[in-house]
């Protein structure tokens, strides 16, 4: 596993980088005495070459590049939020939860972050069902075969404490009602207040109803405001990772601040999510028969025979680790810039890395951030590493997926939440356009193919915007599928402008 710098660049103590800070300017005083001028641009050519840290490529490209437009600090900066802020509260109208005798068991499914956005819309559909919910099973039969429980990944106290004026929910199924007989139901996909108003007539026959799917059971839009701000409710405060959690991640995140500002890069080039999109693009072939013989051996991967080119050139891949590279050098972060990679094991390790490291050394994992001690006891629990991951990614100076999945999406929503912090979401479709031009020899990178890059995603730093509704053209259910995650944009339900009546 690559790891720039690695462990000891978190512990060394700085009396070398001050010999080093010494001995330079003598250096470089001889090295000008003894060399022309003209000998002096050939060392500085061959030393960008390497990779060597030259902040000058911003300067010179200002004007050209809108990365670049007040220096390297607006590489960094927070996009304006137009004095917006998280608003919570329930409206006027919202009474308290009555204690109901009857109940919603759930078993969430998915990953960790499928897991977490399907419990908060548990919580909203127990609040419309007048129901009791218990703490939801976790999945542990997913790829990950995470055998973790509620309270080892999440506060489970504080879950329930802070929903308990919306809410009434307990541990377990009183012994009295776990041999009676239950309705099993499959939630409709992005259902409606109304749907839930007719599931309600269960009650009439059962006294628990049990979901044996808990993710996208809520539409994104058409909800009423006290039932979406009960989401961000449930997300962004009661939903709070336990507390070995919480203190590794903030660990995590105070020794990566104390070298400077960082990147989180969600770099999505694991095994099982290229094998589920079948890209294979940029491996060997005997990579590629590897994830299509796990495809076709995944029963709920319904999709087995994938054309990846045509996935790729659609904007259907994840970007590999040396797009990645490409992608943030162009927009003007030089290679000095310290990047945290938020991600499981990178499929072909050091082979595919390397390609990212020649363009940013300065990669880190948790594994090179943290001792070896502090992680051993979320060893073989994926869903716990990624919520490390997750803490690490949302405090972030900018956060930066290399696909749109699950957790890309609801670590932006909460940035979003937050404050809009930047988060710069890849144009796949477009870049892979520009990609195929450099292969071809059509265009060169440097300051004509860094401005390209940059117009490209220049509204795309996740600026204040409302949340987009389905694509135009498509009808009937299909439509919703399409739609942005409301956890993914909470605006404007839960984000309002400062001042409002209802502010968190």
């Amino acid at each position: 596993m690559v790891s720039g710098r690695g462990r000891t660049a978190f512990r060394s103590s700085s009396s070398r980088v001050a010999l080093a800070l010494k001995k330079a300017p003598a250096f470089l005083l001889l090295f000008i005495v003894i060399s022309s001028s003209v000998a002096f641009l050939l060392v500085v050519s061959v030393l960008q070459k390497q990779n060597v840290p030259d902040l000058r490529d911003a300067r010179s490209n200002q004007g050209k590049n809108v990365f670049h437009e007040d220096g390297e600090e607006w590489l960094w900066r927070v996009p304006l939020s137009r004095k917006l802020r998280p608003c919570t509260k329930p409206t006027r109208s919202y009474t308290a939860p009555e204690d109901w005798d009857r109940y919603i068991t759930v078993r969430s499914n998915g990953g960790l972050n499928q897991m977490r956005t399907g419990i908060c819309d548990m919580v909203a559909v127990a609040r419309m069902l007048n129901a009791t919910l218990v703490i939801p099973q976790l999945d542990r039969k997913s790829f990950w075969q995470d055998s973790s429980s509620f309270s080892d990944i999440f506060d489970e106290e504080h879950f329930i404490a802070t929903l308990k004026g919306d809410v009434r929910i307990v541990k377990e199924l009183p012994k009295e009602l776990e041999s009676v007989p239950k309705a099993r139901k499959h939630f409709t996909s992005w259902s409606a207040k109304s749907y839930y108003e007719d599931i309600a007539q269960l009650w009439k026959t059962y006294k628990v109803i049990h979901v044996p799917k808990s993710d996208s059971r809520l539409s994104n839009n058409d909800l009423p405001l006290d039932i979406q701000r009960l989401r961000c409710r449930a997300m962004y405060y009661a939903l709070r990772f336990s507390r070995p959690i919480e203190e590794i991640g903030k660990k995590l995140v105070e020794r990566l601040r104390s070298h400077g500002k960082y990147i989180a890069l969600h770099l999505r080039y694991e095994k099982d999510m290229l094998s589920f999109t079948g890209c294979t693009y940029g491996l060997t072939d005997n990579e590629a028969k590897e994830l299509a013989i796990m495809r076709q051996n995944t029963n709920h991967w319904k999709t087995k025979q994938i054309n990846s080119t045509e996935q790729r050139i659609g904007g259907n891949c994840p970007l590999t680790p040396k797009e990645v590279g490409v992608f943030l050098r162009a927009l003007g972060y030089p290679s000095s810039t310290l990047i945290y990679i938020a991600a499981g094991e990178i499929y072909g390790g050091d082979r595919h890395l390397a390609e990212l490291k020649s363009y940013f050394p300065n990669l880190y994992f948790k594994e090179t951030v943290a001792m070896p001690e502090e992680l051993k006891v979320f060893a073989s629990h994926a869903s716990q590493t990624a919520a490390i991951d997750y803490i690490v990614s949302v405090e972030s100076d900018v956060f930066v997926p290399s696909y749109s999945g699950n957790m890309a999406r609801a670590v932006e929503g909460h940035r979003r939440f937050l404050g809009h912090r930047m988060t710069i979401s890849p144009d796949r479709k477009g870049l892979v356009e520009l990609f195929d031009k450099t292969e071809a020899g059509e265009l060169k990178e440097g300051p004509f193919f860094s401005s390209l890059v940059s117009q490209m995603h220049k509204s795309r730093l996740g600026t204040p915007r409302e949340r987009k509704g389905p694509l135009p053209g498509v009808k009937g259910r299909a439509r919703l599928r399409t739609e942005e995650s409301f956890y993914e944009n909470p605006f404007p339900e839960c984000i309002c402008k400062a001042g409002h009546t209802h502010m968190a």
